[in-house]
């Protein structure tokens, strides 16, 4: 099994889905876990993850080619 590491972390889910897209793209594995309180969605965040040995490549393409 993959360990998984957290590479981006957002309060609006489109966000992380853009950041998980361009990683996709990019041939990177990624997935969106949703860290929301699970009644009111008010709490928590959305956290994009990667497999540990693809972390320090989806850092750098987050930090050098995504902008909102």
């Amino acid at each position: 099994m993959k360990r998984w590491q957290k590479v981006f972390e957002s309060s609006t889910l489109i966000r992380a889905e853009i950041v998980k897209g361009v990683l996709v793209e990019k041939g990177i594995t990624a997935i969106v876990l949703n860290k929301k309180e699970s009644v009111y969605q008010i709490h928590g965040s959305y956290q994009v993850m990667v497999s540990t040995d693809q972390a320090l490549e989806a850092i750098n393409i987050i930090k050098n080619e995504i902008t909102f």
